[in-house]
């Protein structure tokens, strides 16, 4: 009787252990990476909270705070974070480009538990300054270090299993990021990986219910802009509003590509130097750009944007012609000292301040509809991955009834960039790989 007690008691145990190698890793994963992107988001919004109730105080703080906070962020990443800078989704690429050997040396440095708590706790530092950055891009890197760890788990993971466990947990950043599913299941196979196979997607779809479960439970079930009325406008006046509209955010987001790779050809040769050798003294200088840029435009540039991306959405906030120039300029300030944060929500922002530009001339075609094709002419020319940027928008905004013009811009944009500059994150990634390559 006790023999019989003792086999089924170790064939339980070995049943449990088998489960849990085969969904509890994994579902517990998932779970931490929903826990995690929404914590961050609250974060965040603290940050800029508190950023926004001090300089509405003392407007003229923003000259004293960005400047130092931007020295401090440049200082803490290249001195205790080195990876956390910038998005993270070219440290993700980066991570799930190589093979062998190098796979084994980039990602446990590009995807660490150190680095994660770098990019939340520097990104938080940098959206208290007032920097024009995002969440998302962050909680890409975030859930993918968060993923990885969990290998730790299984007995003898390989090079395999770990990328799959990279991809899924970037996905599902993103995912819960924007709460939205199916493009962080798009952007996994767009922009993370061009070999998307039959068991990885499988990981990466359960994954993303998971952690987005975990979101909708803390978040509630909400669209990320609200929904917009698409309006009635004509065959002829949306033909032309995606024409229009693909071919000028093509070339404004391309315009924005290059001079984020090309900063040796547009940055005059001292400050190339001062970034160079005095890197925390030029992330200052570049603080006190942001910080007179936002001044100038009445603090509307500050932050990542979306409050100003859904007030003209909803037709509640009022922006000047120059806001979409201004939010670039910000942008670029914010980019180039190397600050942990993401471009999505900024690029929708400028976006939707460069549909309000377009209202101005087409004053009789729906404002909303302008606005939305814009906001995804330029993430899809800024990511060059038109079918996330689609996907991405599509239902950001509940915008079902502007499928195939949302399609077609987010395309036209995205091939009109290309004559600018190439793919933005896998030109960065370029840059974490050894120098033999």
């Amino acid at each position: 009787m006790m023999r019989m007690l003792a086999g089924l008691h170790g064939h339980t145990l070995r049943r449990v252990r088998r489960l849990w190698l085969q969904y509890g890793i994994l579902w517990t994963g998932a779970v931490l990476v929903g826990l995690v992107a929404v914590m961050y988001a609250w974060l965040i919004d603290f940050g800029f909270e508190m950023f926004r109730m001090m300089q509405r105080g003392h407007e003229w703080l923003p000259l004293i705070l960005t400047p130092a906070m931007s020295a401090l962020c440049v200082w803490l990443t290249r001195r205790f974070f080195q990876g956390a800078e910038g998005s993270g989704i070219p440290q993700v690429i980066a991570s799930l480009g190589e093979e062998g050997e190098l796979h084994a040396k980039r990602a446990p440095k590009l995807l660490s538990l150190k680095i994660l708590a770098g990019k939340i706790g520097v990104s938080f530092l940098g959206i208290l300054g007032g920097f024009t950055i995002g969440r998302e891009g962050p909680t890409v890197q975030v859930g993918a270090a968060l993923m990885f760890q969990m290998r730790r788990f299984y007995p003898r993971p390989s090079a395999l299993l770990e990328k799959r466990l990279i991809l899924a947990g970037a996905a599902a950043g993103l995912s819960a990021a924007f709460n939205t599913p199916l493009a962080g299941i798009v952007f996994a196979i767009e922009e993370l990986s061009r070999n998307f196979e039959q068991r990885a997607s499988g990981i990466v779809i359960t994954t993303i219910i998971f952690a987005g479960v975990v979101a909708l439970g803390l978040n509630g079930n909400y669209t990320y802009f609200g929904t917009i009325n698409a309006g009635n406008d004509s065959a002829r006046e949306l033909i032309v509003a995606v024409v229009v509209s693909g071919v000028l955010m093509g070339v404004a987001g391309g315009i924005f590509c290059w001079l984020l790779l090309n900063t040796h050809k547009w940055i005059p040769a001292p400050l190339r130097t001062l970034r160079a050798e005095r890197p925390v003294m030029f992330g200052a200088l570049c603080g006190l750009v942001v910080a007179i840029v936002g001044i100038c435009a009445g603090g509307m540039t500050f932050g990542s944007g979306y409050a100003e991306a859904k007030g003209l959405l909803s037709n509640q906030t009022q922006l000047s012609a120059w806001y979409p120039l201004a939010k670039m300029a910000s942008m670029v300030g914010s980019y180039l000292p190397g600050i942990p944060g993401g471009i999505f929500a900024p690029s929708l922002s400028i976006g939707a301040g460069f549909g309000n530009l377009l209202h101005m001339v087409f004053d009789h075609t729906s404002l909303s509809m302008l606005i939305a094709l814009a906001m995804v002419g330029y993430l899809a020319a800024v990511t060059q991955s038109p079918i996330t940027a689609f996907v991405i928008v599509m239902e950001m905004i509940n915008g079902h009834a502007l499928v195939i013009s949302l399609m077609a811009t987010a395309l036209l944009a995205s091939r009109v960039s290309r004559f600018f500059a190439p793919p933005l994150y896998e030109a960065l990634s370029a840059r974490y790989a050894p120098p033999h390559h």
